[in-house]
Parts: structure tokens; sequence; C-alpha cells
């Protein structure tokens, strides 16, 4: 089963500090870097990635410790998954590649990734778009009964002595599987291919330990450092997208909570759960393609 991105997209593996992001690259323009969230990789965006590509430098990256990038193991404290290293070994990578400043797209922990980035590096960052997500700190300072269940896997993941990852570990593919379908609304299938490299990247334990040292480090450490920004504001331009039929969407006025962690922001919701790249490929494209269209032209 062959991996669904055109010929185009060249991979490589950049030393980042030490770690080793693989990416993907294609296409000619203004740069832009493509973060994937939970449990997945840089293959979310295999639909997307292509359109863009057409008039922009398309990066797909995984994040350390997903797909095939470098999983160092979580230490004490697992500040190695902060999302301030996720965020710096993106700096580094876009760097080795020549750029210097680029805009940034992330979905679900990626996009978490990118607003750390754009606090931490905002001279690199032209504009973030962020899918499906409010602010890690937000969604903790609310969490609720309806917060408990619809995200159990924050808490599930932070669970410790090595609940999860035995748990997990037992049947990976399952829990993949289980996962996406519930916050799968309709629209595009998810890709066979996809879903088959999803589960062959997530199966290896170290992935699985690396996963849970990301949401251990997102109820501990990233609270911290989002704590020290509280107030502070992303200053690029930012778009929010979010599924119509996602827990995000039906919980949160998502505009009215990013105004507070952006100075110049925009947004709307997508016919779509919460895999927006994968679900509604071609609407998620022309929206961020004229995002960013319009962040070039400015800036």
């Amino acid at each position: 089963m062959s991996v669904p991105l055109p010929a185009a997209f060249r991979y490589r593996t950049i030393d980042a500090g030490g770690v080793g992001i693989r990416c993907a690259v294609a296409g000619d323009g203004p740069p832009v870097l493509l973060l994937h969230g939970y449990p997945q990789t840089h293959l979310i965006w295999h639909h997307v990635a292509p359109l863009l590509a057409t008039d922009h430098t398309v990066v797909l990256a995984d994040l350390r410790g997903y797909g095939d990038s470098t999983k160092p193991a979580p230490g004490p404290g697992d500040a190695a998954y902060s999302k301030r290293a996720l965020a710096r070994d993106q700096v580094l990578l876009m760097g080795a590649l020549g750029f210097e400043r680029f805009a940034v797209v992330g979905h679900d922990r990626g996009a978490r990734v990118g607003h750390r980035l754009a606090l931490d590096h905002p001279g690199a960052v032209r504009a973030l778009a962020v899918l499906d997500v409010v602010p890690t700190r937000h969604a903790y300072a609310t969490a609720d009964a309806a917060f408990a269940q619809g995200y159990y896997h924050w808490f599930f993941l932070t669970a410790p002595n090595g609940i999860p990852e035995r748990l997990i570990g037992g049947d990976p593919e399952f829990w993949i599987r289980a996962r996406m379908t519930a916050r799968h609304g309709g629209g595009t299938p998810f890709d066979p291919a996809a879903m088959a490299e999803y589960v062959r990247c997530f199966a290896d334990p170290a992935a699985i330990a690396a996963s849970c040292a990301d949401y251990r480090a997102a109820a501990t450490i990233d609270l911290e450092h989002d704590d020290a920004d509280a107030g502070r504001t992303v200053d690029a331009p930012v778009l929010a997208l979010w599924g119509e039929h996602s827990f995000v969407g039906r919980h949160y006025d998502v505009l009215d909570v990013w105004r507070g962690y952006a100075s110049d922001l925009r947004g709307r919701s997508v016919a779509a759960d919460h895999y927006l790249p994968e679900e509604a490929p071609a609407e998620t494209a022309a929206l961020l393609r004229d995002f960013l269209t319009g962040c070039s032209a400015r800036r």
C-alpha cells in the first residue's frame, strides 16, 4: 500500500539539535510548515498539502516522538516533550531548510506546538493557523464534566506508572482506529494507506511512550510556560478553524476564546468533526490558501 503523497514531495531527516525530524517538502513560493496532531503523522495533510504546494513551499513534519522522527526517552518531568522543546525542533528544521521566516499551520497537538512557536519565536512566524483547538491553558482552566468525557484521553494519557503505555501497547491499532473513528463526522473517509501508516508509526512502544509524555507535559510544564505568558498575544495574523460537529465547535465560542491570545484574528467553522484536513480537505485547503496568500501580500 503506497503512502498517499505525490512523488513531488521529497523526504529528508533533519538534525534539529540532536533530534532527527522527518519531513517531506514540495512546491515553490512562501514557506509554510504543516504540523499534525495525535495520534497521527504528517500524512494528515496528504489531501491539503498538494493543493497548497501549487503556490507555496510546503514542509510537512513529524513532531518529535511521532511518525518517523526521533523519539527521545521522556525523562523526569517530561520536559523533553514540552511544546517549547517541540517548537524549537521545528524552528531548527525550517532554518536548516533555509527558511528563517515562515507560516505555521497546526492541527490538534500541532496547533499547540504552533502556538508556542509563535510566542517563543515571534520573528520566525509570518502567520499562524490553528485547527480545532482552543489554547491549552483555557481548556484546563474551564474543564468541566463534558470536557472530561469528550477529552477523557487527556487524563488517561497522563496516568502514572506506565498504565496508558501498557494498555495502549496491548492493541495500538484498536486504540488508533477507535480514537479516530469516534471523532470523524462524515465527509471524506480516512485513506486506508494513511491509516496504515498511522498504525505502523504508533505501534512502536517508543512512540506510545512519547505521546503519553506529550500529554503529561501539557498538564504540567506546558501550563507553567503558558501561565508565565498569561496576557501575551501572538503578534502574527491568526486563523482559527474548527469542525462544526467537533467537541471544540460545540462547546466553545472559539473566536471569543482566541481573542484573548491573538491580536489579529479571524476564523470560522468547517463542515467536519475533528479531522478537518482529512474530512473536508477542499474547504480546509481553500480557507488556508486564502489566509496564507493574504498574509504574504501584507507582510
